[in-house]
C-alpha cells in the first residue's frame, strides 16, 4: 500500500510544552484566582501544585520561539482538568478555565498560525478522570445510571477515593483517578471520534496520543485515522509508543510514534558510563549500557529498517520529555553529551523535537522534577541555546537534512559518520564522542560530491578522487561534532 504522513511534519521542528510550567502571562488577560494560589515560579515543583502557566503567556512566547526557528508546538493536555498535568480530562471541549479557558485558546491558535506555527493537543482517549462527567453520574448514581457502558465497573459499591476499600473498576495501571474507557461500547468510540474531529475542524494540526497502545478494540485506531483524515488529510496523528511500533505504522493508523528508541540508543552513545540509571525509568528507553561507534550504527540501522521512509519522515524524535529526567541531568551534568546528542538529534530522520527548556539548559530528575517552570532569563546557559539556534538553522536551511536518505559513512571505536543525500545537495555529520581528537582515514564510494564546507563545529576535513571512489580524511577534535555541506 502506498503510505500518506503530512508532508509539512518532515519540515518541522517541534516544542513541546508543559502548559503549567512554561509562561505565564505578563499582564493577566482574565483573573480567576489570586496569584497567592500558585507555587513560586522558580522554586521546585510539587506533584499536585500549579505554577499558574496559562495560554496567554504562550502567546507572549510565540515570538521567542519563532526567533529559535520552531514552527510546531505539541502541547501536553490542555483540556479542563484536576490536575496540574491535566491527564485526568474532566470536559474534553474545555480548554482549562486556568490556561484561560476556551477564549485564550482560539486566540493562541491564531496567532501560532500567523506565525505558520503549527499547533498538535494532547489526546488522552484511553481513560478519563472521576470528574468527567459520564463518569461522575456513575458515582452519584450507582447501578442506576444510564451511562455504565462507557467504563468496567466490575461490582459495588464503587470506590473513587478510598485505597482501602477495593475500587470495584478498572482504572488505568491501577489508578482510581484514571477510569478506562470501554472502547468496545460504541458510544464510547463515537463520542472520542467526534471529540478528534471537533478539534481538527476547529483549527489544531494534529493529535499525539497517550498510551495509544492500552486500547485494545480491533480498527478503533484505523476508524480515528479515517475521521481524523477526512476533516483535515494533513493533520498529524503521533502515538505515545515507547519500543519496536509496526503495529501501529503500517500506514493505516499512526503517521509517527515518539521515537524513544532513537533517544536511548543517542543518549547511551554520546554519554557512555555518564548515565545516572537511577534517573531512567523503563525498559524501553534504555539509555545504557554505552555504546561505541559501531554498536550505535548497528541500532540506527536496525531503527530505520523497521517501518516505511514516509513513516520514518514523520517520526517525532527526542531526547527527553515530561515522562523522562531532563538529558542533562541524565548525563550527570555534563553539557557536551547534550550538544552532541542535539547535534545527532538535528540531522536525523524525522521530526526533531525539543523539550521546553532544554534549550536554555533547564535541569531536572524524575516527575515531577522534570517539569520545573522554564528559567528566568538570567539563568540561561546562552552557550546552549546558541547552538540549538545554529543546528535548527542549518536543518532549515539543508533539505537533505529533513527528507534526504541516510547513509553509514563510518562506524568505529567512538567515532561516528553518515551523509544525508538529497540529488545534488549532499551534508555529512561526523560525532566523535571519545576524549581523544580522531585522525579518520575512510574510503568513501556513495557520495556524488565532496563536501568539503564545514557548517558547524570545528575539525578539518580533506579529499583525494580515485578512478571509482574517494579517499577521506577527517579529523574531530575530543567530544565534539561536525556538519560538512557541498554547497
Amino acid at each position: 500500500m502506498i503510505v500518506q504522513t503530512p508532508d509539512w511534519v518532515k519540515h518541522a521542528v517541534f516544542y513541546q510544552i508543559f502548559p503549567d510550567r512554561f509562561a505565564q502571562a505578563a499582564i493577566p488577560r482574565k483573573k480567576l484566582l489570586s496569584s497567592d494560589r500558585w507555587e513560586q515560579w522558580d522554586l521546585p515543583p510539587s506533584l499536585q501544585g500549579y505554577k499558574g502557566g496559562n495560554l496567554w503567556g504562550v502567546i507572549e512566547q510565540l515570538d521567542y520561539l519563532q526567533d529559535l526557528g520552531i514552527n510546531a508546538i505539541y502541547f501536553t493536555p490542555i483540556f479542563q482538568s484536576a490536575s496540574n498535568h491535566r491527564y485526568h480530562t474532566h470536559d474534553y471541549y474545555q480548554i482549562d478555565p486556568i490556561l484561560g479557558g476556551n477564549p485564550a485558546f482560539e486566540e493562541m491558535l491564531k496567532a501560532a498560525h500567523q506565525r505558520n506555527i503549527k499547533v498538535v493537543l494532547d489526546g488522552v482517549f484511553n481513560h478519563a478522570s472521576r470528574g468527567f462527567f459520564q463518569f461522575h453520574d456513575i458515582l452519584e448514581n450507582g447501578p442506576h445510571s444510564p451511562w455504565l457502558d462507557w467504563f468496567k465497573i466490575e461490582g459495588w459499591p464503587l470506590s473513587a477515593y478510598d485505597g482501602s476499600k477495593p475500587a470495584n473498576y478498572v482504572g488505568w495501571i491501577g489508578n482510581r483517578a484514571l477510569p478506562q474507557f470501554n472502547h468496545d461500547n460504541p458510544q464510547v468510540r463515537e463520542f472520542i471520534m467526534e471529540v478528534a474531529e471537533y478539534w481538527v475542524d476547529f483549527g489544531i494540526d494534529g493529535w499525539r496520543l497517550d498510551v495509544p497502545f492500552e486500547v485494545k478494540t480491533p480498527g478503533f485506531w484505523k476508524e480515528f485515522r479515517e475521521r481524523v483524515k477526512a476533516v483535515n488529510p494533513e493533520a498529524y496523528i503521533v502515538g505515545e509508543v515507547w519500543g519496536d511500533s509496526r503495529e501501529w505504522l503500517d500506514g493505516t493508523q499512526f503517521d509517527g510514534v515518539m521515537n524513544y528508541l532513537f533517544a536511548g540508543s543517542t543518549i547511551a552513545f554520546t554519554a557512555g558510563d555518564r548515565v545516572k540509571m537511577e534517573l531512567v525509568e523503563g525498559p524501553s528507553y534504555s539509555p545504557y549500557p554505552p555504546l561505541f561507534a559501531k554498536e550505535y550504527g548497528e541500532k540506527i540501522k536496525a531503527l530505520l529498517d523497521l517501518y516505511p521512509w514516509d513513516i520514518q519522515l514523520t517520526q517525532l524524535n527526542l531526547l527527553d520529555s515530561h515522562d523522562t529526567a531532563r538529558l542533562i541531568t541524565i548525563a550527570g551534568g555534563d553539557k557536551v553529551t547534550v550538544q552532541l546528542a542535539t547535534l545527532l538529534l538535528f540531522t536525523f530522520p524525522g521530526a526533531p523535537s525539543i523539550y521546553y527548556g532544554d534549550e536554555v539548559g533547564l535541569e531536572g530528575q524524575l516527575d515531577p522534577d522534570s517539569r520545573r517552570a522554564f528559567p528566568m532569563k538570567e539563568s540561561w546557559h546562552q552557550d546552549v541555546l546558541d547552538y540549538h539556534k545554529k543546528l535548527i538553522a542549518i536543518r532549515h536551511q539543508y533539505q537533505a537534512l529533513r527528507i534526504g536518505s541516510y547513509k553509514i559513512l563510518y562506524a568505529e571505536g567512538i567515532v561516528y559518520g553518515f551523509a544525508r543525500c538529497l540529488e545534488n545537495e549532499e551534508v555529512m555529520v561526523w560525532v566523535n564522542s571519545g576524549t581523544e581528537p580522531a585522525h579518520i582515514h575512510c574510503t568513501v564510494t556513495d557520495l556524488k560530491t565532496c563536501p568539503n564546507r564545514l557548517i558547524y563545529g570545528e575539525g578539518k576535513i580533506s579529499w583525494k578522487p580515485e578512478d571509482e571512489h574517494t579517499e577521506l580524511e577527517v579529523y574531530i577534535p575530543p567530544r565534539q561534532g561536525i556538519i560538512v555541506a557541498n554547497f
